[in-house]
């Protein structure tokens, strides 16, 4: 089996959408993929509504947390992805770098929230299928 790609994903407050998207790589990636997320300014919680709105998809969070980009393992990884919240991550080694234009779940309806989650779910599968 070829070595385990490396996915980074980043958003300012590691709370909602790299979150999520972290769990969805693991999920569908298994143990070929190596994911992470973290936050340029991190909130230092996962947000309860990303909690529940995983534990609808069988994911439990709660053992996650809200990290900065100082606790992310070193070294290089195979591609870094900003969600959309205009972060860059230039201290990051990554191959290859993608941003997704994925908007701020936080305030929105449980539904409007689902419909995030579900984005997210699909740019990380078809992200997976590229690797």
């Amino acid at each position: 089996m070829a070595d385990k790609k490396r996915i980074l994903f980043v958003c300012v407050e590691n709370s909602n959408r790299s979150q999520m998207a972290e769990a969805f790589a693991r999920i569908h990636g298994g143990d070929r993929i190596e994911a992470h997320s973290a936050g340029s300014r991190p909130s230092g919680v996962v947000n309860p509504k990303t909690v529940e709105a995983m534990r609808e998809k069988g994911y439990d969070l709660t053992q996650h947390g809200s990290k900065s980009l100082d606790e992310i393992p070193p070294g290089e990884y195979d591609v870094a992805v900003t969600m959309g919240c205009g972060d860059s991550c230039p201290l990051v080694r990554a191959k290859r770098r993608e941003e997704w234009q994925i908007p701020d779940p936080k305030n929105l309806t449980r539904e409007e929230f689902r419909a995030v989650r579900d984005l997210i779910e699909k740019k990380v599968t078809d992200l997976l299928q590229t690797l």
